[in-house]
């Protein structure tokens, strides 16, 4: 099973040119193998979510080079959920571009899907810093092409926005493991682990100067106030499946804060003493609540849903912020919450945008199909604000309950409850102007007399989100046990450490064999894994 680790690196990569190579002026081809890649990640990503749940640590090393000298990809109970859940999202989004036909509108959307995939999944499973920083440029190198599918004024420059204030990110990324790597000699994560705790008081300068950087970095990816400037334009002007795919990529930069922070800075790191509850915690109250005021002042309903993930992953970083495995649990939780339900209503936008012609919130000619989007609507909207019984009243529940351990309680409640209150004055109104409120007459034209209507698959494809949803409720109790011992796994690092470096002591030194470590009591495995063997 550990091979299995490297496919949802490789297959997207090999299926990518594939694409392009044989199949480049045969679109049903494109879509056949890039449906069939993406069912085959799913398959292979429940694999290695079933193999690591027992607190099986696997990893692969590839070209037989053992950490910290070469490359290692690492799976456990985080990286392997984050890797389905992207599977999950990729699946819903692909049948909705093929159902509304957005794949034929630029050249090359299969392939730059399946790279994207690529650069996910390794930033999910990498084991070291400078391949997150290489899967980093490779998802935004992939995510440009898909911004610009189509084209169109509007869009090149939102992209372009979105590109510079990336390689910003990257050009601060690249400052922090220069600094880390001047301090340690080391970016494997595991073995920074080690290193870090080693450096003396008088000597952790360059250490908090990488490790603020680095959550630096991390936040313009979780696009967290004040570095949030990119998300509105970038997500609103792009495609509607492409923004719906983007909605994994800002839980990326929640993944490598929830990594690094808990593996190679921890709370109780005397060298990043305070940087956690200090920086983190109260940015991410102000990107709650500075999501919430945008939805209630968006004049356009593609704004609106960009202002709400603003908001949500404000929810997220507040119960990160927290910093205790209760809060880290409650986030990963949300996190899969947040990704459905923002999918979800980035593809309603776009029904409503091919069929009404214009995104304004002021009343129209009324959609193609109102009925069916306007519940799709409701229901998406319901679970984004925080509404009962879905999974977003549940979470926020978890993350209220989450802040009783720290100083902050007081303004986590109210900025939480507020900010939920108003989102729902914000989504109602821009549900009643769009869906209660339109008349064939009265309101501007659609651009488009003939505007298509919605095809099966694109309703399957966002009820499919919607089912999700539903599931990730009424599974609330399994998935919160699931995301527990996740976190339990993560603030015990131990096994982590020992199986990518093989530290002596800890772990027997053959195959796969096991045994318990003698700091956690956890499970860990050192796999005899060569890229070579079979």
């Amino acid at each position: 099973m550990m091979h299995w680790l490297i496919a949802p690196v490789v297959l997207p990569a090999m299926m990518a040119p594939f694409i392009i190579l044989a199949a480049r002026y045969h679109i049903g081809i494109q879509r056949v193998f890039s449906v069939v890649g993406v069912l085959a990640m799913i398959a292979i990503a429940l694999g290695l979510v079933i193999e690591t749940s027992d607190g099986t640590i696997m990893l692969y090393q590839l070209g037989d080079w053992a950490a910290p000298f070469g490359i290692v990809l690492v799976g456990d109970r985080l990286s392997t959920m984050m890797v389905l859940l992207m599977s999950v999202l990729a699946l819903m989004v692909l049948l909705y571009s093929i159902g509304s036909d957005w794949d034929r509108l630029g050249q090359h959307f299969h392939a730059l899907f399946q790279f994207q995939l690529m650069g996910i999944a390794g930033a999910f499973l990498t084991g070291d810093l400078f391949n997150l920083f290489v899967f980093f440029e490779v998802l935004l190198i992939a995510s440009y092409g898909l911004m610009i599918h189509s084209g169109g004024n509007a869009r090149l420059r939102a992209g372009v926005q979105y590109v510079l204030f990336n390689l910003l990110g990257s050009t601060l990324f690249l400052f922090a493991l220069g600094a880390l790597y001047a301090e340690t000699g080391t970016l494997n994560m595991a073995d920074l682990a080690q290193r870090v705790t080693l450096i003396g008081a008088e000597e952790t300068v360059g250490i908090r100067v990488a490790a603020v950087l680095l959550i630096l970095v991390f936040a313009i990816k979780a696009a967290i106030v004040p570095l949030h400037f990119w998300l509105p334009s970038s997500y609103a002007e792009a495609p509607g499946p492409v923004a719906a795919l983007f909605a994994i990529m800002t839980k990326v930069g929640a993944y490598a804060i929830i990594r690094v922070y808990t593996l190679i800075f921890p709370a109780d790191l005397a060298v990043t003493d305070g940087l956690h509850g200090t920086w983190l915690l109260p940015f991410a109250l102000l990107s709650l609540a500075l999501g919430a005021v945008g939805v209630l002042a968006a004049r356009k309903l593609d704004r609106l849903v960009a202002f709400a993930v603003i908001s949500s992953m404000g929810t997220v970083m507040v119960a990160v912020g927290l910093f205790t495995e209760q809060s880290i649990a409650t986030a990963l939780y949300y996190i899969i919450h947040s990704t459905l339900t923002a999918a979800a209503l980035f593809l309603i936008v776009d029904l409503v945008r091919r069929s009404r012609g214009h995104l304004g919130l002021v009343a129209a000619a009324p959609v193609k199909g109102a009925a069916l989007v306007a519940g799709l609507f409701m229901a998406a909207a319901i679970a984004m604000v925080g509404l009962p019984p879905l999974s977003g009243f549940i979470g926020k529940l978890m993350v209220l309950s989450a802040s009783f351990s720290s100083p902050l309680v007081v303004w986590v409640w109210a900025v939480v409850l507020v900010s939920s209150l108003i989102s729902i004055v914000g989504f109602a109104r821009a549900g009643s102007v769009l869906f209660w409120k339109a008349q064939a007459e009265g309101g501007p034209a659609p651009l488009e007399p003939d505007a298509p209507t919605p095809t099966p698959l694109s309703f399957a494809a966002v009820g499919g989100l919607i089912a999700l949803l539903v599931a990730h409720t009424l599974l609330a109790g399994r998935i919160y046990t699931y995301t527990t011992t996740t976190a339990a796994q993560l603030f015990a690092p131990g096994p982590y450490i020992a199986t990518v470096l093989g530290t002596p002591g800890k772990l027997s030194g053959g195959g796969n064999d096991a045994e318990k470590d003698v700091d956690t009591g956890e499970k860990a495995t050192v796999p005899a894994v060569k890229a070579g063997d079979h």
